[in-house]
């Protein structure tokens, strides 16, 4: 635990940057196995499949059967909580859908923009120790909603070949079309280029471990699209006297347990609850089944005594966290000053576990400083934007001597006769 008392602002940029990951040979470990399941696809897979999930699997498509089998064999009261979190995060997602509004720019010259989906999207879904169903929900329902024709999963297998149960549940409430039980990053190859099992994604989404990250950014030399680039996960709690230590311990440490790599910053402008804090992060880590993770990410973190909220909102847009959290008075009143963050968490009783699952909004967000040019992943991410313009006779009429003059300017003359051509012939016909 790192802890500094009235830092001057010279140290704060080093204070603010990241754990650096060891990545000197990453590159030419996924270059490997991107070449691999380029020229060998399935049998490529099988053989990393055995490797590094110590599984065989002569199929990697999920069956019906063992969707039926993980519908049966989960636990009631999760399916309905499931399905509480579905109908928020449906909810949230169904209100950014923007309605095309079409605009004469000039007498003649209507525009306009339309969303289309994505026809093929690839959702990645971490298996191992934590089994991330949410992002699921987060991703496959943006997906669904937007009108993706095809959206495939893959995720890795256990030892025993199978998928985590409330992955393939999830899956199937929210029309992911096709299952895969394939992990790590010959995944986002396979997923790139296609194999002769799995479809060829146009834009992969979702979290990994480094090597899966490295991979989707080593996808983007092929021609396919990510979500964002990502690190590992992170959270920034703010806290005045009126924030209460025990939940500001209890979020620090939520994040914590993501893994050894995630980050955590407290910053506090009381030193009564900078120090309860830490004690009752102290105390509740001892209680955690994933401390030996949360101790490693603690000792990565930083918690940081300042003097005014004005400090920590100026470090927290330094810092640009992932996930954000208020716990101080009227937090509403500072939003406007709150540029850089991935989702927002404001007062007491707004822990970030609830944009984790069920509150609505989207968990997949832009880390490692990425929420300064990059936002969180929503139905926008699913679809793309066209435009259209319609030009009658009086629109070219009232443009084609602006456009002429810019054509001629940059030497383009061949663009400036597209529109002497038109003008022309409507002068001619006047005649």
């Amino acid at each position: 635990m790192n802890i500094y008392k009235y830092p001057n602002k010279e140290s704060w940029e080093s204070l603010a940057k990241r754990p650096v990951l060891e990545k000197s040979d990453l590159r030419n470990v996924i270059s490997e196995v991107f070449q691999n399941v380029k020229e060998n696809g399935d049998e490529a897979l099988k053989f990393y499949t055995k490797k590094f999930d110590d599984t065989h699997l002569e199929t990697f498509l999920v069956s019906e059967n063992e969707v039926i089998e993980a519908l049966n064999s989960l636990d009631d009261e999760l399916k309905k909580a499931i399905q509480v979190a579905k109908q928020n995060i449906e909810k949230f997602h169904q209100s950014q859908a923007e309605k095309s509004e079409k605009i004469e720019t000039v007498e003649g010259v209507i525009c306009w923009r339309e969303s289309r989906p994505i026809e093929k999207v690839g959702i990645y879904i971490p298996g191992g120790t934590a089994p991330l169903f949410s992002t699921v929900l987060m991703l496959a329902i943006p997906a669904h909603i937007a009108g993706c024709k095809e959206i495939i999963l893959c995720s890795p297998p256990n030892k025993n070949g199978q998928l985590n149960s409330a992955i393939l549940y999830a899956a199937k409430l929210c029309g992911v079309t096709k299952i895969f039980k394939v992990g790590g990053s010959q995944a986002i190859a396979a997923m790139t280029f296609g194999t002769e099992s799995i479809p060829k994604a146009y834009k992969i989404f979702g979290p990994g471990n480094q090597f899966v990250t490295a991979a989707k950014e080593f996808s983007t030399e092929f021609g396919v699209a990510i979500d964002m680039p990502a690190g590992p996960s992170e959270v920034l709690v703010m806290a005045d006297e009126r924030a209460i230590p025990e939940f500001c311990a209890a979020d620090l440490l939520s994040q914590a347990e993501h893994g050894s790599d995630s980050q955590v910053i407290f910053l506090a402008t009381a030193e009564n609850v900078f120090n309860e804090t830490i004690y009752e992060l102290e105390k509740q880590i001892k209680l955690l089944p994933r401390n030996e993770f949360t101790e490693k990410s603690i000792s990565n973190s930083r918690f940081i005594l300042l003097n005014s909220i004005e400090e920590c909102l100026e470090f927290s847009n330094l810092y640009a966290p992932e996930h954000l959290i208020l716990a101080i008075e009227n937090p509403e009143n500072q939003i406007s000053k709150i540029i850089n963050a991935g989702s927002v968490f404001l007062g007491n009783y707004s822990c970030e576990s609830a944009g984790d699952y069920a509150s609505g909004t989207n968990h997949t967000l832009p880390t490692n400083s990425f929420a300064r040019n990059y936002s969180g992943v929503s139905l926008d991410s699913f679809v793309k934007k066209v435009t259209f313009q319609n030009l009658s006779e009086k629109g070219i009429q009232n443009l084609g001597k602006t456009i002429e003059l810019m054509a001629e300017a940059e030497g383009l003359f061949a663009h400036k006769n597209a529109v002497t051509l038109r003008l022309n012939k409507l002068k001619n016909e006047k005649l």
